[in-house]
């Protein structure tokens, strides 16, 4: 029977699986932690050497829990645009800067500018999360660390290193956030020089493989260090939410994926290239051949719910619980509030990193139910805006798949299902990325001939969540004050904003920035 290890590296921490390909079926999973750091206001980093000792000890606990197992395959899939600056032998010169960290906004509004065509493929201009913003930033910022870089890359190539010794790039990280020319095989080496970084092309990893390709036999070091009986072949992965794809099963036009954890992600795939307007992409061959990917998504989506829980409140597993359950006895939009979810920016529609959160309406009988139910329908109806857009782009939307963080918190999932006013099918197995990862992981053993007869391999059953229309009925309503707070309030967001990146924020918002999420400009208006 063969058996494939899945690595996830999320936010928060990693997450390793592995999965059974006769039985359809996850065996066991293990989770390790990792810190995030926030230096300033819409700065996040971490440390690329946690991750590796995250993932050794998880990995370790799971083969001891599963008796060892022989490994057929391996794969990770990593959260996207976390970027790293290291030497050739990979020893890190600074953290890692974080995929939510939004420092490198002024570089991507410049990557606007460019006329190059290749900008046709990420819809006209990067975000400020993306991988060649931050290396601008690197290099106007940290000259010295630009410099003594010989590579810089993502968490994915960082991780894939330390499993293989080999330095390569994901095809679909390289085409969807470094502008790689997926079309003609090559880096655009006049782009970067437009954008800068002249000679950034000789920095990132030199070969660029598909998902699923294999990539090389792990090392004997990293054999032991994550515990493994064998030395299983690597397969190329990619981000972890559009590698959940393939694990969902929607890799066909017509199909969405929507994954909602810390961010929401919303993921589809076209037949030809189209404008895109307010999506990323799309990208061509970003996952598999001849297919245009298209991604959309919230910054700040789980995120916002926790900080209210957590940050604000203060609350135990118990409170929140109970806050949940106060807040779901609330009927839709009946606190009168209009919450705004930009906590740390916008994707979609907006492509604005410079938007932040709000709270309208409020009054002294609100109380933290009240609240925290807004929370929950600006959540909500920023996915539903995601999906008008793509109405509006004629973009056919026939079924949805999702999973993540939304199945457990079950309000939060009705919510969406409600406000976007279509049937959501909910998998059996909650983490897809890792499911996704071992589909990939079979493709490169040559246990399956490609990704999508992978997708076959792995399907799982799964559960319909119905939309409740008079809800959703509501939810239109709601959706139209939604945006018109998001175009009154986003001028003064800007400025807030602006003035949070270039570290002048009030002082009281750096003394607090242990408690409460760095960038949030979190005003209240009546």
């Amino acid at each position: 029977m063969a058996k494939l290890l899945g690595l996830d590296f999320g936010t928060g921490g990693i997450r390793v699986g592995v999965f059974d390909l006769e039985t359809h079926r996850m065996l066991g999973e293990r989770e390790e932690q990792y810190r995030t750091v926030y230096p300033r206001p819409g700065w996040a980093e971490q440390s690329p050497l946690d991750w590796w000792e995250a993932l050794g000890r998880a990995c370790r606990a799971l083969m001891r829990d599963l008796g060892s197992p022989e490994i057929s395959g391996i794969c990770a899939a990593t959260t996207a645009s976390t970027v790293v600056a290291c030497k050739r032998d990979g020893a890190p010169l600074r953290p890692a800067l974080l995929w939510m960290d939004c420092r490198a906004a002024e570089e991507a509004e410049r990557s606007s500018r460019s006329k190059n065509p290749v900008m046709d493929y990420v819809g006209g201009a990067n975000a400020s999360e993306w991988l060649i913003s931050k290396a601008m930033w690197l290099a106007g910022h940290e000259p010295a660390v630009y410099a003594d870089a010989d590579i810089i890359c993502e968490c994915l190539d960082y991780i894939n290193f330390m499993l293989t010794g080999r330095w390569v790039g994901s095809r679909m990280n390289a085409t969807c956030k470094w502008n790689y020319n997926s079309v003609q095989r090559r880096f655009p080496a006049e782009l970067y020089a437009e954008f800068g970084v002249e000679g950034l092309e000789a920095k990132l990893p030199p070969d660029i493989f598909a998902v699923g390709a294999p990539v090389e036999i792990v090392s004997a070091a990293a054999a032991e260090h994550l515990g493994l009986a064998n030395r299983p072949i690597l397969s190329q992965g990619g981000v972890d939410a559009h590698i959940g794809m393939v694990a969902a099963g929607t890799m066909k036009p017509g199909e969405m994926l929507m994954i909602g954890g810390t961010s929401i992600v919303q993921l589809f795939q076209l037949d030809s290239q189209r404008p895109m307007d307010g999506f990323w992409g799309p990208y061509p061959h970003a996952l598999v051949d001849d297919h245009w990917l298209v991604e959309a998504g919230q910054v700040s989506a789980g995120s916002v719910l926790t900080w209210f829980e957590k940050n604000l409140f203060e609350l135990d597993a118990a409170g929140s619980a109970a806050l949940r359950q106060k807040a779901a006895a609330i009927p839709v939009g009946g606190t009168g509030l209009v919450t705004l979810d930009y906590f740390m920016g916008n994707r979609t529609p907006y492509r604005e990193p410079l938007l932040r959160g709000a709270v309208i309406g409020l009054s002294l009988g609100h109380d933290r139910a009240s609240l925290y139910r807004s929370a929950i329908e600006s959540v909500a109806l920023a996915s539903a805006n995601v999906l008008k857009r793509a109405r509006e782009l004629e973009v056919p939307v026939e079924r949805i798949v999702s999973s993540g963080g939304y199945a457990k918190n079950r309000l939060w999932l009705q919510a969406t299902v409600d406000a976007i006013g279509l049937p959501v099918e909910l998998p059996r197995e909650a983490n897809l990325t890792i499911i996704g990862a071992a589909a990939a992981a079979a493709t490169g053993a040559g246990l399956v001939p490609d990704l999508f007869a992978a997708a076959e391999a792995v399907q799982q059953e799964a559960t319909v969540i119905a939309p409740d229309l008079a809800a959703h009925e509501i939810y239109k309503q709601l959706l139209g004050e939604y945006l018109e707070a998001t175009e009154l309030l986003m001028p003064q967001s800007r400025r807030l904003a602006a003035s949070q990146l270039r570290g002048q924020a009030a002082s009281n918002a750096t003394s607090s920035s242990a408690r409460s999420l760095p960038g949030s400009s979190f005003f209240f208006a009546t």
